[in-house]
């Protein structure tokens, strides 16, 4: 898998977290299609850091989203990715420039029609 693939698997499985509230390493490998151990350390620490921070990633997004929007408007697949995005900044071991683009692309496969401009001006900011 690539990373790009890797990140698509980090997201999926923090929008099924935001849905069921399940097991964090059973939804990672059942997500992965592997073993926990066998996954790049950096896609794992990217799902517990989103998971872990959603409430101050939340206060980050509240900040700069759309007048008359918020977090819990949003669909849990849109949270997903920019709870991750956010997750990503934190770890600082990609460029911003990557997340963003990255994360635009899953919304673009993921999102209704025009909701990557939404992800890209929201992560943009923060």
């Amino acid at each position: 898998m690539n990373r790009s693939e890797l990140r698509e698997k980090a997201m999926i499985t923090v929008y099924q977290y935001l849905l069921v509230k399940r097991d964090t390493k059973q939804l990672i490998e059942d997500a992965f299609e592997m073993e926990q151990k066998d996954i790049p350390e950096y896609f794992v620490k990217v799902i517990h850091t989103a998971i872990d921070n959603e409430e101050k990633y939340k206060e980050y997004i509240n900040e700069v989203i759309k007048k008359g929007w918020s977090y819990d408007r949003l669909g849990a697949i849109e949270k997903a990715i920019l709870i991750n995005g956010c997750a990503e900044f934190d770890l600082k071991e990609v460029e911003a420039a990557v997340i963003i683009n990255e994360s635009v692309e899953l919304a673009k496969k993921y999102c209704d029609e025009d909701t990557y401009k939404l992800i890209n001006r929201i992560l943009d900011v923060i």
